[in-house]
């Protein structure tokens, strides 16, 4: 079996086409996963913010996993400029193209992101929400560390079908 090499890189704005296909076929693909709903009518550069161009003091990014010059996995952390959170980095759209599943992109995108995260001004703690119920996901962020602090019943409804979030939580 080959093994075909992938590249964790944080994007740069030429990626962002790349990035809104990715995210508008993993939000219609997985709704229940997803708060957002896929935005065809959105432009790519309405992402602009998600890439922490603005932000010297870091923190808030978006990584994406390339696999043979295709992007097949992404993960954005944001970061709320108000002294008294700004302490905190919140994942949010960790997404993986059905196509690259099991084959540990999740597990590398979330450490480079932790990693990032680490590395930036300041911050001391990440937050995520997850589906409940989604237990691959779930497993993923307890084997880095996150522990459940909350859940939110009915946070999202998906053709009339409630889901709750778990909060997840990893001191830094």
């Amino acid at each position: 079996m080959t093994v075909v090499p992938v590249t964790i890189r944080r994007l740069v704005p030429a990626d962002l086409p790349a990035y809104k296909a990715l995210r508008d076929a993993a939000l219609s693909a997985s709704p229940e996963s997803f708060t957002s709903d896929p935005a065809p009518e959105r432009p790519p550069e309405s992402y602009l913010s998600r890439l922490g161009l603005l932000r010297p003091e870091g923190g808030e990014f978006t990584l994406g996993a390339w696999r043979l010059g295709r992007l097949v996995g992404a993960v954005s952390c944001e970061r709320d400029a108000r002294t008294k959170v700004r302490h905190i980095g919140h994942i949010i759209g960790m997404m993986v193209r059905a196509d690259a599943q099991g084959a540990g992109l999740g597990r590398a995108l979330l450490e480079a992101c932790i990693a990032e995260a680490r590395a930036a001004d300041g911050v001391t703690m990440l937050t995520l929400t997850v589906t409940a119920g989604n237990a691959p996901a779930v497993h993923l962020y307890e084997r880095a560390g996150f522990v459940r602090y909350g859940r939110l019943p009915r946070a999202i409804r998906v053709d009339g079908v409630d889901h709750a979030k778990d909060q997840m939580v990893l001191e830094l």
